[in-house]
C-alpha cells in the first residue's frame, strides 16, 4: 500500500510540470509574435545601408611556363662478364728497347715539316711577357717616317702588328694584325715594329721567344 501511495505521488507531479510546461512554450510563442507585430508596426519599412566595396583593379598574373619534367633515364647496363681468353701467351713476352743503341738516330723518323714559331703568329707558352725597352725611340722613328702627304691631309690611324720577340729580345718578324686603312700607314708601322728592343720572355726562368701585339698609333696633329 504504501509505494503504491508514492507511486501514485510522483506521477501527479510528473503530469503538472508538463502542464505547466506547455503552458509557458504558449506564453512565449504569443509574446514573439506580439513582438514582431510591433516591431512591423513602428518600423513598416526597413532600408539597409549601402556600403558600396573598394578594392584594387583587377589585374592579369602572368604564369610562369609549365616545366617539363623529362623521363627518368634508361636503366644502365651491366657489363658483360668477362671470359677468360684460349689464347696461351709466352712466359718471356717483352717489348723492343728503345735506348739509342738499338735504335740509332739516322734510323728515326724525320721531324714533321711546317713553319717555325718565328713564321706564323700563334701563342707560345711563358710565364713573363716581353716588355718594351726603347718606346721613345719608336715614337720618334713613327714621326720622322709618317707619310707628309697623309699628315698634311690630317689622316690618323692606328695599326695592331704581331711582333716576334727572339729570345734575345730582338724583334726578328712584324706581321699587320690589324690594318688602318692605309697602306702607307701600314709599311711604316712594320719599319718601326722592326726597330724595337725587348727584354726577352721567360718560361720557366728560361728566355724563350714569343709573339706579342702592340698598337703603333699615328695622328696628324
Amino acid at each position: 500500500m504504501r509505494s503504491s501511495r508514492y507511486s501514485s505521488i510522483y506521477i501527479t507531479a510528473n503530469q503538472r510540470f508538463k502542464a505547466q510546461s506547455k503552458d509557458w512554450m504558449r506564453l512565449g510563442v504569443v509574446a514573439a509574435v506580439a513582438a514582431h507585430f510591433a516591431l512591423f508596426s513602428w518600423f513598416p519599412t526597413l532600408h539597409a545601408a549601402d556600403i558600396g566595396s573598394t578594392g584594387d583593379d583587377t589585374f592579369v598574373i602572368e604564369l610562369p611556363p609549365e616545366i617539363v619534367i623529362p623521363p627518368p633515364p634508361d636503366d644502365i647496363l651491366r657489363p658483360a662478364t668477362p671470359r677468360a681468353a684460349t689464347v696461351l701467351l709466352e712466359d718471356d713476352r717483352t717489348i723492343a728497347r728503345t735506348d739509342f743503341k738499338s735504335n740509332p738516330v739516322k734510323g728515326l723518323a724525320p721531324p714533321p715539316t711546317g713553319a717555325r714559331p718565328s713564321e706564323v703568329p700563334a701563342w707560345i707558352d711563358r710565364d713573363t711577357d716581353p716588355r718594351l725597352t726603347n718606346e721613345a725611340e719608336l715614337i720618334r722613328l713613327a714621326e720622322r717616317q709618317y707619310p707628309a702627304m697623309l699628315r698634311e691631309a690630317g689622316v690618323s690611324g692606328s695599326v695592331g702588328i704581331y711582333f716576334f720577340v727572339s729570345e734575345q729580345g730582338r724583334v726578328t718578324n712584324a706581321v699587320v694584325q690589324r690594318t688602318s686603312g692605309y697602306v702607307q700607314l701600314d709599311e711604316v708601322a712594320l719599319k718601326v715594329a722592326k726597330a724595337g728592343e725587348f727584354t726577352p720572355a721567360l718560361n720557366r726562368d728560361k728566355p724563350v721567344g714569343v709573339w706579342i701585339v702592340l698598337p703603333i698609333n699615328f695622328r696628324a696633329d
